[in-house]
């Protein structure tokens, strides 16, 4: 029986293994471990690489947080956003004293639904969240032009999504603001917690760089109410040496989920996920895939038979947010609640070798077959 990981850091550390560690020790040697200069270094790149103002902070929570404070969102706003998400994306709304209004979502790309939009806003919407989710972005020109209408803002939540296309620009440079997350797990992770915000907005940009440093623009002069959420200079340094082979990484797991479509597509017991075209480039930060309806209540028994196998699997995400008691709200999100009970992940990183694509592919298949009986 074969082993396979269901995202492999430590494949990745063996192959940059002496950039990594020299790059740690020369921190250690200069002990300049909060805001080194390794941290400017790493803003500069990700400016570089994304187009648009770069800020780092301690986490891709904090980095929505700060957003939301830079924006002016607070009690009495609505934010228009995802029930399909990580619990980050709904919980720094409700943080600031906002409403979350939740969008249901596309069947075809798990993110909100552009068409849905207009008649969720009000005179209350502030902003829409839309969640580029699974490392795939919504249609974020046409959010943006909507937004540009009814003259609220647009929050990219690309947490999953760093180094994605949508529309031929890069994730992150095309909302007002945008965060992304560098938690291990992520397609650009750290070795601990850290995040970003972006935005080609300079007076935005400035608000968030001082929310970020406990309300301070210089040493001491406090201009509004702040935290303290900044990335250490270890993580910067680490990240700086994985963004060098992320463009090779992300054709990689393009590679991947391509080869997963091509084999499971045929299964007559799932719907795979789409292969965007290069201007809408997925990062497949997961593979995720749909079961029939015939196999609601079989998902459990589903992973289970992986797991015999060794393959690892992972629901995301299994709970919509708003049916959760802290984001209750009493609406229908009928393709939100429906995929939720239907969506499974597989393992998807670039170190994943053809052959363990095949193995992991064959025991699902198996398994499908198995509980099909």
């Amino acid at each position: 029986m074969k082993k396979i990981n269901f995202i492999d850091l430590n494949r990745q550390y063996k192959s940059l293994r002496s950039e990594i560690d020299m790059s740690i020790s020369e921190v250690i040697e200069k002990a300049n471990f909060i805001q080194g200069e390794e941290v400017k270094i790493f803003e500069q790149k990700l400016k570089e690489y994304v187009s648009a103002n770069a800020l780092t902070v301690a986490n891709g929570t904090d980095a929505l947080f700060i957003s939301l404070r830079a924006l002016g969102i607070g009690p009495g706003d609505e934010v228009i956003t995802p029930s399909f998400t990580w619990v980050s994306t709904v919980e720094t709304i409700k943080l600031v004293g906002a409403q979350p209004i939740f969008c249901d979502i596309s069947k075809e790309t798990f993110n909100l639904d552009e068409n849905l939009l207009e008649e969720l806003i009000t005179d209350k919407t502030k902003a829409i969240m839309p969640v580029s989710l699974f490392g795939r972005c919504p249609d974020l020109k046409r959010i943006n032009e909507i937004a540009k209408k009814f003259k609220i803002f647009t929050i990219e939540d690309a947490a999953q999504s760093f180094g994605a296309k949508s529309s031929g620009r890069m994730s992150c440079s095309i909302a007002d603001i945008s965060t992304t997350s560098f938690f291990p797990a992520k397609p650009l992770g750290c070795y601990g917690d850290g995040g970003a915000i972006f935005s080609n907005n300079d007076q935005l940009f400035e608000e968030a760089s001082i929310i970020s440093k406990h309300g301070q623009k210089g040493r001491y002069n406090y201009l509004t109410i702040g935290v303290n959420s900044r990335l250490d200079t270890i993580q910067a340094a680490i990240l700086i040496q994985k963004l060098r082979v992320f463009e090779s990484e992300i054709k990689r797991r393009n590679e991947i989920a391509s080869k997963y479509n091509n084999l499971l597509s045929s299964s007559g017991y799932i719907d795979c996920p789409e292969i965007p075209n290069d201007d809408n480039r997925s990062v497949w930060a997961q593979y995720t895939i749909i079961l029939d309806k015939d196999f609601i209540g079989k998902r459990e028994e589903i992973m289970n038979l992986l797991k015999e196998d060794g393959v690892p699997s992972a629901l995301y995400y299994p709970a919509a947010l708003h049916l959760q008691r802290p984001y209750f709200s009493d609406i229908r999100l009928e393709i939100t609640e429906d995929i939720a009970k239907r969506v499974i992940s597989l393992p998807m990183h670039p170190y994943l070798e053809d052959e363990e694509v095949e193995y992991i592919t064959d025991s699902f298949l198996n398994a499908l077959k198995h509980s099909a009986l």
